[in-house]
């Protein structure tokens, strides 16, 4: 359509395609309830006024909010491919996502990257990525890739591209790393998503200096509070795992709204399905006392703002035309979602030309066997992962175990169980082992080949045996989830893409997620999301202590620790 028409149409010299009529407008600048009819023509926003239009839908009494931007997240944390996260959250109002696919990047390489690209030029909702900075996300893992600053630019050009995603490793911006150098040094000028939790005082200001625009590792009111200080932007995240929406409420107000943002971050299909996805935060957050404005305005315009999305975030003339169609405010549930002026429905994404997904056969691990989970020592004295529940960050415990027979053995009296990485990518073979608390499991194991960043196979049981066999049966399956106990696999979750995703719909995905709760469950774990908390022991850029397949890594010396 030309300028000329659209001009024209916006006037109501001619008629637009669609007319939203009868439903008041939220005004994310000012806050007023604006009334007349939504005129929309080719995918943009006319304005508000009396329009005519080929189509009409009559929404009276309700309200119509702008599109919800998730500014950060990892939609292979979806475990499923992008076409199928697009129809998942789409109809809940999320009608832009802003993704780091480093998930895939960390076993694909840039091939992984390009196949989020090409799916994002395809989907219903408008998927944007920020390029993974950090592959792997330290020298202390082996990943099935690396990327460096040219490969990086080589992608910089494509239309779905805003900058450079979560730069994990603030250890190297701090200190110069000259790998680091090279990639802020390459997209210096645009936007270079931040990755700092607990950073603080000098350190923060040398990490910001860089260039970083935006952070969504704030966990504490005080470290949201210093990062909105020294011009960050926080993304207030509420992923399956890192809840930090609580903690940082009271900070969103109609003054803080415009540099604050929403963010998912790494949420599955069982929380989607259960909860919900930002329109869970969008009510979640005013039923905690924010005001309504701030929260809308956070969701959408202070997004946009933030990431250089000036085409949308208002339901305003020249704006993309994303709406979300709310009975009422509070309860954000969606009757309606326009993206780009198109009605998200069945028949919308039917028309998608979807393309076959990459990186299948990924899991190229070693067969295992139980003996391969001693753990040596001589030393009583032995370092132990602490899972705080609800956080991905760790404490690093220590406890007196000490060796039989040269092994040092699970404890499930002391809730003291074997965490082991095996790497899966066909590279060196490493089998790492130490102690992790905190899961409750009383017998059997649980295994998966989401383990972020470097994806390798992430384990915890407390009998060997079991251990080897969900081990060997990941290699079986492609990737995935998988609870063993007493020497037979109890449930699974093949993710045949990357290791990562599902080929699946969401909701087969969501109901298998069901079954390997309960059968983990019946081991004796006791967390909400044992899966993606299994998966975050394993990412050292996350204090205090962690493992990789090089071995227990202690994150606040950014080394790994020597054997005991």
């Amino acid at each position: 359509m030309s300028l000329e028409s659209r001009i024209a149409a916006a006037r109501g010299d001619i008629p637009a395609d669609l007319v939203l009529r009868g439903a008041e407008t939220l005004c994310t600048v000012t806050g007023a309830r604006l009334t007349g009819d939504v005129g929309i023509l080719d995918g943009v926003i006319l304005g508000l006024g009396d329009y005519e239009g080929r189509e009409v839908i009559d929404l009276t009494g309700q309200t119509l909010v702008p599109g919800f931007i998730d500014t950060h997240l990892h939609i292979e944390s979806s475990l499923v491919t992008p076409f199928e996260f697009d129809r998942c959250v789409a109809p809940r109002g999320v009608t832009t996502a802003i993704c780091d696919p480093h998930e895939i990047a960390n076993v694909a390489g840039a091939e992984g990257i390009r196949y989020f690209l090409d799916a994002a030029t395809r989907t219903v909702m408008d998927i944007r990525v920020n390029l993974s900075s950090c592959v792997p996300s330290t020298h202390m893992e082996t990943a099935g890739a690396a990327l460096d600053a040219a490969a990086l630019v080589a992608l910089a050009d494509h239309p779905q591209v805003i900058g450079l995603a979560e730069f994990m490793n603030f250890p190297g911006v701090i200190h110069r790393d000259p790998g680091c150098m090279d990639k802020l040094r390459a997209f210096a000028g645009g936007h270079i998503d931040g990755h700092a939790p607990l950073l603080g005082g000098m350190d923060l200001n040398a990490y910001i200096s860089a260039g970083i625009r935006t952070e969504h590792e704030a966990t504490s009111l005080e470290e949201a509070r210093e990062k909105l200080q020294k011009g960050l932007r926080i993304l207030i995240r509420e992923g399956s795992v890192s809840k930090d929406m609580a903690a940082l409420a009271s900070l969103l107000t109609p003054l803080t709204a415009p540099y604050m943002c929403l963010c998912t971050d790494d949420r599955n299909p069982l929380d989607i399905a259960e909860h919900g996805h930002l329109d869970h935060m969008i009510r979640s957050l005013i039923a905690a006392g924010c005001d309504p404005l701030a929260v809308y305005r956070a969701a959408s315009l202070s997004a946009a703002e933030a990431f250089g999305l000036k085409d949308r975030g208002q339901i305003a003339p020249g704006k993309r035309a994303d709406i979300v169609a709310l009975p009422d405010l509070e309860s954000c549930r969606a009757s309606m979602v326009l993206c780009a002026g198109q009605v998200v429905d069945a028949p919308a994404f039917g028309a998608r030309n979807i393309i076959p997904p990459v990186a299948r056969d990924s899991v190229k691990a070693p067969q295992v066997a139980p003996e391969d989970f001693r753990h040596t020592g001589t030393h009583p004295d032995t370092p132990v992962i602490g899972i705080l529940d609800g956080k991905i960050i760790t404490e690093h415990q220590r406890e007196q175990i000490a060796p039989e027979d040269g092994d040092k053995r699970p404890d499930p009296t002391r809730d003291l169980a074997r965490v082991a990485v095996v790497e899966r990518h066909g590279q060196n073979g490493n089998i790492a082992t130490g102690f992790v608390r905190g899961f409750g499991l009383q017998r059997g194991a649980i295994a998966a080949t989401v383990a972020h960043d470097h994806h390798n196979i992430v384990a915890v049981g407390v009998d060997y045996a079991d251990l080897a066999l969900a081990v060997n049966r990941l290699s079986q399956i492609e990737g995935g989830f998988v609870v063993a106990g007493g020497g037979a696999v109890q449930a699974e979750l093949p993710l045949p893409v990357a290791g990562l995703m599902s080929l699946d719909s969401h909701e087969d995905v969501h109901a298998t997620l069901v079954e390997l709760r309960a059968a983990a469950r019946d081991l004796g774990v006791t967390l909400d999301e044992p899966f993606l908390q299994l998966a975050f022991i394993a990412l050292p850029v996350i204090p205090h202590l962690k493992i990789t397949d090089h071995g227990m890594v202690d994150v606040d010396a950014f080394a790994v620790i020597v054997d005991e």
